[in-house]
């Protein structure tokens, strides 16, 4: 008996052949979407199993865990504000320097460079976020720290150093040099999503500009930054998502001592840093307790960040894909 789609008759082996077809579709479909479930579930029981843990030093602490300022292990007293302190001031310091340096970069690699250098540049970014954080931890003790240190800082301190940001002895390593080391890292990100954005934008909003007596530098400014603005501030989330979390090359580099002070020259501690540094120290239930705290605190400031970026980035896609319907 034949079957009919759209009035026209189909053979008894063309429709078994569609049905084996179909049902494999929707094997496939399935396997995806328990795959997406599994990393969903995975990431909600991560989260789940840290609160789990951190119970302790919540009940013990509640948010005076996250306003005061004492860590001390043998008295069971512990506060994360350096932590957070330190990870908010290297970052913001890191965004500082990065966000100009990889936006202009990507306008460079997007709008101006000739079509030979595009290439070859874009896949060095590309390899230099590939480096291992601790080969830039390395890079930090043995290059930049005595560089800030007989250079930089006394060079700043004694013109600068009427600011509380530019005072204190010149340790090399310390909130300075965590902020320049994390520049480095974030900037390649920062460059190689800018670079995808600005390269969505609809090359009619370019024509349209130039059409209309603009200049290389108008058009670039007005008619792609300004479309592109969304995605560029995603951009700069995601590379302020990678600096929230890093771990070695900040540790190598930062200090590690955990106090709130407003000079730059000063060591200072992430919450990154004291994990790694203290977890195999933790001698009692509740100093892991307020360990994993602060994982769970960074872990949740880390997914907000990714989160915020990604939406961003996709609101830049989404509004190319319109232009172009």
């Amino acid at each position: 008996m034949e079957s009919t789609v759209h009035g026209l008759s189909l053979p008894p082996l063309v429709e078994a052949r569609a049905a084996r077809v179909n049902v494999g579709d929707r094997l496939f479909r399935v396997v995806l979407r328990l795959a997406a479930g599994a990393l969903l579930l995975l990431v909600v029981a991560l989260a789940a199993e840290m609160l789990r843990a951190a119970i302790p030093a919540i009940q013990r602490f509640g948010w005076r865990f996250l306003v005061t300022s004492v860590w001390d292990p043998v008295a069971e007293q512990f506060g994360a504000l350096p932590f957070v302190y330190g990870t908010l001031l290297s970052s913001f310091l890191a965004m500082l320097i990065a966000v100009p340096l990889g936006i202009g970069a990507a306008v460079y690699l997007a709008e101006l460079a000739p079509p030979w250098v595009r290439p070859p540049v874009a896949f060095l970014v590309e390899l230099v976020a590939a480096v291992p954080s601790v080969v830039y931890g390395l890079w930090g003790i043995f290059v930049l720290a005595p560089l800030l240190r007989q250079w930089v800082q006394p060079a700043l301190g004694s013109t600068l150093g009427f600011l509380p940001l530019f005072q204190g002895p010149p340790y090399g390593v310390g909130m300075l040099a965590a902020g320049i080391i994390l520049a480095i890292m974030v900037v390649p990100f920062i460059t190689a999503v800018s670079r995808e954005v600005l390269l969505a934008v609809p090359t009619s909003q370019r024509e349209a500009a130039l059409a209309l007596g603009a200049t290389r530098w108008e058009t670039t400014r007005l008619a792609v930054l300004s479309y592109g603005r969304s995605g560029l501030i995603g951009a700069g989330l995601l590379g302020l998502g990678r600096a929230l979390g890093e771990t070695m090359a900040v540790t190598m580099v930062i200090g590690n001592r955990p106090e709130i002070a407003l000079s730059l020259f000063a060591p200072g501690y992430t919450m990154a840093s004291v994990i790694a540094n203290e977890f195999t120290e933790a001698t009692s239930d509740l100093y892991l307790a307020a360990l994993i705290e602060v994982g769970l605190l960074l872990f949740l400031v880390t997914i907000a960040v990714n989160g915020l970026a990604r939406l961003l980035v996709w609101s830049v896609g989404g509004a190319v894909k319109v232009v172009r319907e």
